[in-house]
This record gives structure tokens, C-alpha cells and sequence, in this order.
């Protein structure tokens, strides 16, 4: 790993916001006996490839805590608009890696093996700019769900679009395309990782008319001509966003 290029190097950039407006100050919560952020950290801290693990935040509780379990913390602005900013804004002054990737700070249950997925993408596509996960959709409610969203890729793996609408959408329907193997149905999993120079620029580029319509920032790289493959995993993240996915999370980890 040593010998890797400065272009190929990854740091791995958990951004933390004190509140939540579904259950606040999630990142914090210590059921386990750890809180959720330690969680998230020490999941991200067993990949492979990531040279450096930053933890951005504008909170100083945040910050207190990520110190108090050995984290490196980046203060950030308060006025950072989205996650995507404040991890632009925590590397923007660490220019030793090319590759960033940037994990929620509430998925404490984040495979390692999938950030690495991600980071091995962009080694073997020197043209891609970014790189995302996806998962097989094998029911029908999450198929037509606007907040799941979609994504359709072609043959090499490389994002054609991404949507809250079913894509791709059958002319004629059969449930037996829910079962189909490969998967005809993907769900999109908000992982990325970027090429240091795309994650800097993205902020200036402007919003472009399918982001405005889907609410997706990732069209907005599209529509720049930008690629993006799509690293495929078993299953989907558990993020946690609400009480009940705090309890679910508490009890699977009592269970193991």
C-alpha cells in the first residue's frame, strides 16, 4: 500500500452533525456501551485501503467524543449546506490522498468490505471520477417507493441514471422479474467515494435540471459528464434515522 501513487491513496471522511430532527443527538446515543459515531468509526476503521479516517463535525460535543475514543476530528463550518460540503471542506487542506470516501456518521453497521468496493472501482476505472453502491430490490413496495431510490448501470458497471421512479420500467409487468438473476431492479446505497478533484469542484457546479426534478445530487455529476460506477453489495445499509432504528440496532447487537 506504500507504494500506491498520491492518486490512488484514500482517506476515509465520516461527517457528523449534532442534530437530527427524527431523533436528536443520534450520534451520541451509548446503549451498547459505545455511541453510535464509535460504532461508525470502528466499522470504517477495518477496511483495507484507507490510509487516513477523518472525522468532520462542527459540533464541539461531537467533537469531544470523537477525541475521548482516539478519532482525528476536522471542525468544519456550521454553514456547510450538505454532508457532501463538509467533507469537501474537511479535505480541502488534506491533500494527501486522491480517493475520499465519505461514510454517514449514523451506519454503525457499515460493511468494510463494501468502502473497499468502492475504492477498488476507482483503481480499476481511472476514468471515473465516483463510485457508489447498490443492492438487488426484491419486493414490489420498494420498487415503487420514491424514497427508495433507483439506479440503472450498463454492462461495465458504470451509472446510466439514477431515480425515485421505477427504472427500468416495464413495459408489461411479471413478478418473476423481482426474483431474476443478475437483478433487473437495483436500490441505490448513499456510499460514495470521489476523486479528490471532483469532490472539490462538485459545490461550484451548478444544480442542473434533473437534480432540481429528483432532488439527487448525484445527477448533478452526471449531467457534468462525470462517471460513476456502481459497486454491487448482498444487502443494504442499516442507517439509523429514527428511534425505532436506534432500538432494532441496540437489540441486534445484544443478540450478537
Amino acid at each position: 500500500m506504500s507504494g500506491r501513487s498520491l492518486a490512488t491513496k484514500c482517506t476515509l471522511v465520516i461527517p457528523a452533525r449534532r442534530r437530527s430532527t427524527r431523533l436528536p443527538d443520534k450520534l451520541l446515543l451509548r446503549e451498547t456501551g459505545k455511541s453510535v459515531l464509535q460504532h461508525t468509526f470502528e466499522a470504517a476503521r477495518q477496511t483495507k485501503h484507507s490510509q487516513t479516517i477523518l472525522i468532520a463535525t462542527d459540533d464541539d460535543e461531537i467533537a469531544f467524543e470523537a477525541r475521548r475514543f482516539g478519532a482525528r476530528v476536522v471542525m468544519t463550518s456550521p454553514d456547510c449546506p450538505s454532508g457532501t460540503d463538509r467533507v469537501a471542506e474537511a479535505v480541502r487542506h488534506h491533500d494527501d490522498a486522491g480517493i475520499v470516501v465519505n461514510v454517514q456518521g449514523d451506519e454503525p453497521e457499515i460493511n468494510p468490505e463494501a468502502i473497499d468496493q468502492l475504492i477498488e472501482s476507482l483503481w480499476a476505472n481511472p476514468n471515473a471520477a465516483m463510485a457508489t453502491l447498490a443492492t438487488p430490490i426484491r419486493n414490489r413496495q420498494d420498487l415503487e417507493d420514491p424514497a427508495c431510490v433507483k439506479v440503472v448501470f450498463d454492462n461495465a458497471g458504470q451509472a446510466i441514471y439514477f431515480s425515485r421512479s421505477t427504472i427500468p420500467h416495464p413495459r408489461d409487468w411479471d413478478d418473476d422479474l423481482l426474483q431474476s438473476s443478475p437483478a433487473v431492479f437495483h436500490q441505490h446505497i448513499g456510499v460514495y467515494a470521489y476523486r479528490r478533484e471532483l469532490l472539490l469542484r462538485l459545490a461550484t457546479l451548478p444544480m442542473g435540471r434533473l437534480e432540481q426534478l429528483e432532488k439527487l445530487e448525484q445527477l448533478r455529476v452526471l449531467e457534468h459528464g462525470e462517471k460513476i460506477m456502481v459497486a454491487l453489495v448482498d444487502e443494504p445499509t442499516r442507517g439509523i434515522d429514527t428511534p425505532e432504528d436506534y432500538a432494532d440496532f441496540v437489540a441486534r447487537r445484544r443478540a450478537g
